[in-house]
């Protein structure tokens, strides 16, 4: 379901009206004036319809990128100098990241920005008339950027808190722990006020039970933050979730449509989605490219990636066949995930496998995928003469990148061998509703409900009071029973909990804050060596200090 949310004129309208400050000598000619605008839910929306927009700006790039290059869940490297980008992607392997990093300050932006906007609503609706629109509407906000803290203090640790709109007093870092606290005290105060609808009427916005579960985040990790654990405080805020609508509201996806919820279709029909940022190709504010970056070059036409098509050839060679309405639009392809995150899905009979492209390729029919390219194509290092000569291969994904043209670099070459390096994920499938552009239709979930029984179960193992009759092995054998024919286990351990956590939440931007929590951020994975714990939080990027020098750089930069 797209188009949910949308923004219209009278914002503008509202904001002009209230933070003009030139010639205020003209009379007011509108009648939307702030002691009667906005009243209506259907005109708070308009009202706050900006904040959706910044949250869907950067989330499944620059912040996903983050996320998931830092540990062994993924790794972009280089091709022949293609994708290098000055060393962002190989410095997030290699957790040699520094306070230059673009990718750094642009995530330090994102939620910035989101944080001013949801500072901006508020002071717009403090004037509007009193009535429950407005109660909901200001929780709402306060959810906002209660999420935003928690992302800029989920990367960058001690950050500044400021509440206040227009004003220009720049302020200094407050310690982790304070931000938390604030964060907290933020949620509890909006929950009441929340509504505790779900469905289309709250799809894609901030209801009482994604603020439980943004609560339920923030206390499982409450020992890498503030080094006090908050185990049954967790379990309270996951019980909240499991008990709304009388434990009706949501529930986990059956296996026959599991990945379904990932594809270019889905929305709020799926109950398995507690919170997720609705796509549109259409609309440039905000861009879903998963395909574009994880989407082999020679796979656009089975998945017919941006408008690719094979017209009436049947099973044509790549880069042979044309014509007869074929299409051969090529992904970009950089991106694969690491020998040791795959290793994770090792059930044969896991319907989360079907998300990952590995070892030879063929049509859908079963026959084999073939590419034609010349031998100097298919091997850059290829020494003979005849380099020109035609090949036709069999295309295969090998199991993880060689650095093989320059380690320095990061740098595995610019051939075919290069290019289809790697097992890719397709979990947000191609946009196969999409004829038009690269920009992808799917939805991308933030919380999900399988996501709260890890967390309660991972909350029970590590202490906490285990609550309603549910135990972390029953937890966790109720999201098996839908993604699994083998069988249930028979005992469940922390290791256990990390494992199933990748296997459920592949490409969602959970495994660095998960590899944290569980004292793996320092391990050994692809190329990275560097085991620095102060890597664990990000340094605060030079632009945000030059813009404001009273920031104060973490620790270990």
């Amino acid at each position: 379901m797209k188009k949910i949310m949308q923004t219209t004129m009278m914002l503008i309208t509202t904001v002009v009206m209230i933070s003009s400050c030139h010639k205020l000598d003209v009379p007011v000619t509108s009648a939307l004036t702030p002691d009667v605008f906005p009243t209506s839910q259907a005109q708070f929306n308009a009202v706050m319809g900006p904040i959706y927009t910044q949250l869907r700006a950067d989330f499944s790039i620059g912040y996903w990128q983050v996320q998931s290059h830092s540990t062994d869940e993924s790794i972009q490297p280089a091709y022949g100098g293609n994708w290098f980008d000055g060393g962002r992607f190989m410095q997030l392997h290699l957790h040699t990241y520094d306070k230059d990093n673009p990718l750094l300050n642009g995530n330090w932006s994102y939620f910035s920005n989101m944080i001013g906007i949801s500072n901006q609503i508020l002071y717009i609706l403090r004037s509007a008339p009193e009535g429950q629109a407005k109660k909901q509407s200001i929780a709402e906000m306060q959810t906002m950027r209660a999420f935003a803290y928690w992302g800029m203090m989920d990367l960058f640790g001690n950050v500044p808190i400021d509440t206040a709109y227009g004003s220009k007093e720049l302020k200094t870092n407050s310690p982790r722990a304070t931000v938390f606290a604030f964060i907290e005290s933020e949620l509890k105060a909006a929950i009441p006020n929340l509504s505790t609808t779900g469905g289309p009427v709250m799809y894609g916005k901030p209801n009482q039970y994604v603020a439980q579960t943004l609560l339920a985040k923030l206390y499982l990790n409450a020992q890498v933050y503030t080094g006090t654990p908050k185990w049954n405080e967790a379990i309270a805020a996951c019980d909240a979730v499991i008990g709304a609508g009388g434990g009706s509201l949501f529930a986990i996806e059956p296996r026959a449509t599991y990945l379904r919820m990932f594809y270019p279709q889905n929305g709020p029909s799926f109950k398995e989605i507690i919170f997720a940022i609705p796509y549109d190709a259409a609309t440039s504010n905000g861009y879903q490219f998963h395909a574009r970056y994880d989407l082999n070059r020679n796979l656009g036409i089975k998945y017919l990636y941006s408008g690719s098509t094979p017209g009436t050839n049947v099973n044509p060679v790549i880069n042979r066949t044309t014509g007869n309405g074929l299409i051969n639009n090529k992904p970009s392809g950089p991106r694969m995930t690491l020998p040791e995150y795959f290793a994770y899905f090792n059930d044969a009979n896991d319907i989360r496998n079907q998300q990952w492209l590995s070892g030879k390729q063929y049509w859908a029919d079963g026959t084999p995928i073939l590419v034609e390219t010349t031998k100097k194509g298919y091997d850059q290092f290829y020494a003979p003469t005849d380099g020109g000569t035609k090949v036709t291969y069999h295309l295969e994904l090998s199991a993880g990148p060689s650095l093989r043209q320059n380690p320095a670099t990061f740098d595995c070459g610019n051939d075919e061998i290069a290019w289809n390096m790697g097992t890719r994920n397709i979990k947000f499938l191609a946009d196969f509703t999409n004829p038009t552009s690269r920009n992808q239709n799917n939805d991308v979930p933030i919380f999900r409900y399988s996501d709260v029984l890890l967390m309660k179960a991972e909350a029970i193992l590590r202490g906490g009071t285990a609550t309603g009759g549910q135990t972390a092995l029953g937890l966790v054998n109720s999201i098996r029973a839908n993604r699994t024919t083998s069988a249930p286990w028979t005992a469940v351990t922390l290791d256990n909990i990390y494992a199933e956590r990748a296997r459920e939440l592949a490409w969602e931007t959970w495994r660095r804050n998960d590899a944290i929590r569980f004292g793996k951020y320092e391990d050994k994975w692809g190329f990275k060596t560097n085991a620095d714990p102060n890597r664990r939080i990000f340094p605060i990027p030079q632009g945000a200090i030059t813009n404001n020098p009273k920031l104060v750089q973490n620790p270990g930069y």
